[in-house]
Protein backbone atom coordinates (compact mmCIF):
# COMPACT_ATOMS: atom_id res chain seq x y z
CA UNK A 1 0.00 0.00 0.00
CA UNK A 2 1.18 3.66 -1.43
CA UNK A 3 2.08 6.27 1.86
CA UNK A 4 1.13 9.06 -0.25
CA UNK A 5 0.00 12.50 1.07
CA UNK A 6 -3.72 13.13 0.39
CA UNK A 7 -4.37 16.14 -1.75
CA UNK A 8 -7.05 18.50 -2.39
CA UNK A 9 -9.33 17.35 -5.16
CA UNK A 10 -8.43 13.58 -5.26
CA UNK A 11 -10.26 10.61 -4.68
CA UNK A 12 -8.92 8.17 -1.60
CA UNK A 13 -10.21 4.71 -0.77
CA UNK A 14 -10.39 4.58 2.95
CA UNK A 15 -10.35 1.54 5.72
CA UNK A 16 -10.12 0.10 8.61
CA UNK A 17 -10.81 -2.89 10.83
CA UNK A 18 -11.55 -3.59 14.58
CA UNK A 19 -7.88 -4.92 16.38
CA UNK A 20 -6.67 -8.05 15.43
CA UNK A 21 -9.57 -8.46 13.49
CA UNK A 22 -12.24 -8.56 16.48
CA UNK A 23 -16.23 -7.52 15.30
CA UNK A 24 -16.72 -4.18 15.88
CA UNK A 25 -20.55 -4.48 16.40
CA UNK A 26 -22.42 -6.29 19.28
CA UNK A 27 -25.83 -5.75 18.54
CA UNK A 28 -28.20 -3.62 15.74
CA UNK A 29 -27.67 0.01 17.34
CA UNK A 30 -24.21 -0.32 16.63
CA UNK A 31 -24.66 -0.94 13.33
CA UNK A 32 -27.06 2.41 13.34
CA UNK A 33 -24.49 4.65 14.84
CA UNK A 34 -21.63 4.02 12.78
CA UNK A 35 -23.67 4.62 10.09
CA UNK A 36 -25.04 7.74 11.00
CA UNK A 37 -21.16 8.95 12.19
CA UNK A 38 -19.96 8.17 8.76
CA UNK A 39 -22.71 10.06 6.68
CA UNK A 40 -23.40 12.78 8.72
CA UNK A 41 -19.80 13.59 10.42
CA UNK A 42 -18.49 15.32 6.94
CA UNK A 43 -18.46 18.51 8.65
CA UNK A 44 -17.54 19.75 11.90
CA UNK A 45 -21.42 20.01 13.20
CA UNK A 46 -21.70 18.70 16.45
CA UNK A 47 -24.45 16.46 17.36
CA UNK A 48 -26.31 15.63 20.37
CA UNK A 49 -28.24 12.99 21.50
CA UNK A 50 -27.01 10.02 19.24
CA UNK A 51 -29.13 8.07 20.76
CA UNK A 52 -31.90 9.15 19.44
CA UNK A 53 -31.20 9.17 16.35
CA UNK A 54 -30.26 5.44 16.31
CA UNK A 55 -33.73 4.25 17.97
CA UNK A 56 -35.25 6.53 15.08
CA UNK A 57 -33.64 4.50 12.68
CA UNK A 58 -34.02 1.32 13.61
CA UNK A 59 -37.51 2.11 13.73
CA UNK A 60 -38.19 4.06 10.50
CA UNK A 61 -35.00 2.70 8.72
CA UNK A 62 -34.25 6.58 8.30
CA UNK A 63 -32.13 9.18 10.20
CA UNK A 64 -34.44 12.41 11.95
CA UNK A 65 -32.70 14.91 10.07
CA UNK A 66 -34.30 17.99 8.95
CA UNK A 67 -33.68 19.54 5.53
CA UNK A 68 -32.16 22.58 6.82
CA UNK A 69 -29.61 20.95 8.88
CA UNK A 70 -28.65 18.55 5.78
CA UNK A 71 -28.09 21.51 3.76
CA UNK A 72 -25.82 22.97 6.25
CA UNK A 73 -23.39 20.02 6.17
CA UNK A 74 -23.38 19.50 2.47
CA UNK A 75 -22.31 23.58 2.38
CA UNK A 76 -20.07 22.69 5.12
CA UNK A 77 -18.28 19.56 4.64
CA UNK A 78 -15.18 18.50 4.24
CA UNK A 79 -14.83 15.70 2.39
CA UNK A 80 -17.10 13.67 0.08
CA UNK A 81 -18.63 10.22 0.55
CA UNK A 82 -18.71 8.64 -2.72
CA UNK A 83 -19.84 5.33 -1.40
CA UNK A 84 -19.31 2.79 1.62
CA UNK A 85 -19.62 -0.80 2.94
CA UNK A 86 -20.14 -1.51 6.66
CA UNK A 87 -19.10 -4.76 7.25
CA UNK A 88 -18.79 -6.80 10.74
CA UNK A 89 -15.05 -6.55 11.26
CA UNK A 90 -14.47 -3.36 8.68
CA UNK A 91 -15.50 -0.76 6.63
CA UNK A 92 -14.31 0.83 2.95
CA UNK A 93 -15.31 4.34 2.23
CA UNK A 94 -14.06 6.21 -1.11
CA UNK A 95 -13.64 9.69 0.08
CA UNK A 96 -12.91 12.57 -1.95
CA UNK A 97 -10.72 15.03 -0.13
CA UNK A 98 -12.52 18.98 -0.75
CA UNK A 99 -10.48 20.64 1.69
CA UNK A 100 -7.06 20.71 2.72
CA UNK A 101 -7.16 18.21 5.67
CA UNK A 102 -10.66 16.76 5.02
CA UNK A 103 -10.71 13.10 5.29
CA UNK A 104 -8.08 13.41 8.49
CA UNK A 105 -11.08 15.60 10.24
CA UNK A 106 -13.52 13.36 9.30
CA UNK A 107 -12.28 9.92 9.86
CA UNK A 108 -10.91 11.25 13.31
CA UNK A 109 -14.41 12.31 14.28
CA UNK A 110 -15.59 9.17 13.46
CA UNK A 111 -13.30 7.04 14.56
CA UNK A 112 -12.86 9.09 17.97
CA UNK A 113 -16.35 8.96 18.51
CA UNK A 114 -17.60 5.70 17.95
CA UNK A 115 -14.92 4.08 19.78
CA UNK A 116 -15.89 6.07 22.39
CA UNK A 117 -19.32 5.06 22.30
CA UNK A 118 -18.09 1.19 21.65
CA UNK A 119 -16.15 1.16 25.09
CA UNK A 120 -18.77 3.32 27.47
CA UNK A 121 -21.52 0.98 26.01
CA UNK A 122 -19.43 -2.04 26.94
CA UNK A 123 -16.96 -0.83 29.32
CA UNK A 124 -13.88 -1.10 27.62
CA UNK A 125 -10.70 0.33 27.05
CA UNK A 126 -8.23 0.52 24.82
CA UNK A 127 -8.40 0.35 21.04
CA UNK A 128 -11.40 -0.88 19.32
CA UNK A 129 -9.45 -0.67 15.70
CA UNK A 130 -6.32 -2.10 14.29
CA UNK A 131 -4.59 1.35 14.54
CA UNK A 132 -4.59 4.32 11.82
CA UNK A 133 -7.05 3.80 9.01
CA UNK A 134 -5.56 3.41 5.53
CA UNK A 135 -5.76 5.76 2.58
CA UNK A 136 -5.08 4.66 -0.45
CA UNK A 137 -4.92 7.10 -3.78
CA UNK A 138 -7.25 6.87 -7.06
CA UNK A 139 -4.89 7.09 -9.99
CA UNK A 140 -7.60 7.64 -12.60
CA UNK A 141 -11.53 7.14 -13.46
CA UNK A 142 -11.35 3.62 -14.31
CA UNK A 143 -10.08 2.50 -10.81
CA UNK A 144 -12.98 4.91 -9.30
CA UNK A 145 -15.34 2.93 -11.10
CA UNK A 146 -14.03 -0.81 -9.96
CA UNK A 147 -13.39 0.34 -6.50
CA UNK A 148 -16.86 0.74 -6.25
CA UNK A 149 -17.84 -2.24 -7.68
CA UNK A 150 -15.41 -4.44 -5.26
CA UNK A 151 -16.72 -2.04 -2.49
CA UNK A 152 -20.35 -2.88 -2.99
CA UNK A 153 -19.90 -6.43 -3.87
CA UNK A 154 -17.92 -6.87 -0.05
CA UNK A 155 -21.29 -8.34 1.16
CA UNK A 156 -20.85 -11.02 -0.59
CA UNK A 157 -18.47 -11.94 1.81
CA UNK A 158 -21.35 -12.74 4.74
CA UNK A 159 -22.87 -16.23 3.78
CA UNK A 160 -26.72 -14.56 4.66
CA UNK A 161 -25.67 -12.08 1.87
CA UNK A 162 -24.42 -13.60 -0.68
CA UNK A 163 -25.52 -12.82 -4.54
CA UNK A 164 -28.05 -10.94 -2.09
CA UNK A 165 -25.94 -7.66 -1.64
CA UNK A 166 -28.21 -5.16 -3.51
CA UNK A 167 -29.75 -5.38 -0.26
CA UNK A 168 -27.72 -5.40 2.02
CA UNK A 169 -28.61 -2.54 4.33
CA UNK A 170 -25.31 -1.08 5.73
CA UNK A 171 -23.60 -0.20 2.38
CA UNK A 172 -24.42 2.07 -0.87
CA UNK A 173 -24.66 -0.63 -3.24
CA UNK A 174 -28.74 0.00 -2.95
CA UNK A 175 -28.41 3.67 -3.14
CA UNK A 176 -27.03 3.87 -6.98
CA UNK A 177 -29.83 1.08 -8.01
CA UNK A 178 -32.67 2.43 -6.31
CA UNK A 179 -33.29 5.78 -4.74
CA UNK A 180 -30.67 7.53 -2.88
CA UNK A 181 -31.68 7.09 0.92
CA UNK A 182 -29.15 10.04 1.60
CA UNK A 183 -29.75 12.67 -0.84
CA UNK A 184 -26.59 14.98 -1.69
CA UNK A 185 -25.07 13.72 2.03
CA UNK A 186 -23.78 10.43 -0.53
CA UNK A 187 -22.33 11.66 -3.75
CA UNK A 188 -23.00 8.90 -5.79
CA UNK A 189 -23.32 11.27 -8.95
CA UNK A 190 -19.47 11.02 -9.62
CA UNK A 191 -19.95 7.24 -10.55
CA UNK A 192 -23.75 6.41 -11.38
CA UNK A 193 -23.54 9.60 -13.66
CA UNK A 194 -21.12 7.39 -16.19
CA UNK A 195 -24.48 5.01 -16.55
CA UNK A 196 -27.39 5.29 -19.32
CA UNK A 197 -29.64 4.28 -15.97
CA UNK A 198 -28.95 2.43 -12.68
CA UNK A 199 -29.62 -1.01 -13.75
CA UNK A 200 -26.32 -0.56 -15.92
CA UNK A 201 -24.30 0.20 -13.04
CA UNK A 202 -26.13 -2.76 -11.49
CA UNK A 203 -24.58 -4.79 -14.80
CA UNK A 204 -21.23 -3.26 -14.54
CA UNK A 205 -21.39 -4.18 -11.14
CA UNK A 206 -21.77 -7.91 -11.82
CA UNK A 207 -19.90 -8.13 -14.96
CA UNK A 208 -17.07 -6.31 -13.50
CA UNK A 209 -13.70 -8.34 -12.42
CA UNK A 210 -13.41 -5.84 -9.50
CA UNK A 211 -10.35 -7.58 -8.09
CA UNK A 212 -8.38 -7.93 -11.85
CA UNK A 213 -9.23 -4.70 -13.03
CA UNK A 214 -7.87 -2.94 -10.44
CA UNK A 215 -4.45 -2.10 -9.73
CA UNK A 216 -3.01 -4.22 -6.20
CA UNK A 217 -1.59 -0.92 -5.42
CA UNK A 218 -5.22 -0.04 -4.09
CA UNK A 219 -6.29 -3.00 -2.79
CA UNK A 220 -6.20 -3.56 0.72
CA UNK A 221 -5.51 -6.99 2.48
CA UNK A 222 -8.29 -7.54 4.74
Amino acid sequence: MRKNKITTGGYYHIFNRGNNKQNIFSDQRDWVRLLFLILYFQSPINFYNLGRQTSYYVKHRVFNISKDLEKTIIERRYTDLINFAIMPNHFHLTLAETSEGGISKYMQRVLNSYTKYFNTKYDKVGHLFQGPYKAVPIDNNEQLLYLSTYIHRNPREIQEWKNREKYYPWSSYQDYTKENRWGEILKREVIISQFLGKNKYSDFLKMSPAKKALNEEIMIDE
